[in-house]
């Protein structure tokens, strides 16, 4: 099995199409059938049944499916690290985000990893969280962040920051008369949250919190980014509710935000990684993470 294999197969099961698929490869679509049954006579199945009208993957192409992408993946970081080594780095440490992970900690954290550890490179992958957990079982990744507490089996979730819950609100909007806004209030008014097939950590704390009320909420629709949730808070359309982090750094001139009148509420995020013993690399990059949030809070009690 050859990598121009695994390139045919993948590009013919997310088109379901082999003359889009060919095009898409830049070769005909003869070779491309001929690639695709070498593929099928060495794994012993079908994987895509075709008619006149549809091509569908089987069951043994979608098994497929699922690990040929980590495939690539493996691949590419390796490349990846070859350039690394190449640009001067003596190691790399791959670092997921998933969730929609409030990044008020984030810069810091990345800064003094540079500046402590300045041969050691730190890439980002901006992956769902399904396909961090896969990576960090599959050693794709070393660590990662989300806002997701529950990570299963063979993962380690830690806390690594905190941010308070807060409602992003239009100027000009009537609630902007309290300086802490009651629940009540903010209730009152159409929202726009966090979709939880994107960012699922924070959507699950932003619901168990909106359980807590006896009033449903009106939620008049569910976005993918921060950046869109902040579009429509600026065009008037529904209050957010978000990190303060996520909506300090709006690009969107006409959103303010409020803190929630009570208790605050706190956004967590985890520090996810393989239950086994950290590399040094990584035991040095996971005690920056609690020394970056000890010294935020000890920086947040001396101002107070």
């Amino acid at each position: 099995m050859e990598i121009r294999h695994l390139r045919c197969f993948l590009a013919v099961a997310e088109e379901l199409h082999f003359a889009r698929a060919a095009e898409r490869l830049h070769i005909d679509q003869s070779p491309l059938s001929r690639t695709i049954k070498e593929l099928e006579e060495e794994l012993g199945a079908r994987l895509f049944v075709r008619t006149t009208r549809s091509t569908q993957l089987t069951r043994a192409g979608r098994l497929f499916l699922e690990h040929v992408p980590r495939v690539f993946s493996a691949v590419d970081q390796a490349r990846d690290s070859v350039k690394s080594v190449t640009n001067g780095f003596h190691g790399q440490l791959r670092i997921a985000l998933s969730d929609g992970i409030t990044p008020s900690r984030l810069p810091a954290l990345l800064a003094r990893s540079r500046e402590e550890d300045p041969e050691v490179e730190i890439r980002l992958f901006e992956v769902p969280l399904a396909q961090q957990l896969k990576g960090l079982h599959d050693d794709l990744y070393d660590a990662g962040f989300s806002m997701a507490a529950d990570a299963g089996d063979g993962i380690i979730a830690t806390p690594a920051w905190e941010d308070e819950l807060m409602v992003a609100v239009p100027a000009r909007h009537p609630v902007l008369t309290f300086k802490q806004v009651p629940l009540q209030e903010v209730l009152r008014y159409p929202l726009v949250l966090g979709d939880p097939a994107i960012c699922e950590g924070h959507a699950r704390q932003v619901d168990r919190f909106l359980r807590k009320c006896e009033q449903e909420p009106l939620i008049v629709q569910r976005v993918a980014t921060f950046d869109v949730m902040m579009t429509l808070v600026s065009a008037g359309i529904a209050l957010g509710l978000a990190g303060a982090a996520h909506i300090s750094s709006s690009r969107e001139s006409g959103v303010v935000p409020r803190c929630i009148a009570g208790t605050p509420t706190m956004l967590t995020t985890y520090l996810l990684r393989r239950d086994a013993a950290p590399t040094e690399m990584l035991a040095r990059f996971i005690e920056r993470v609690t020394f970056i949030d000890s010294a935020d809070d000890l920086s947040i009690t001396e101002d107070s």
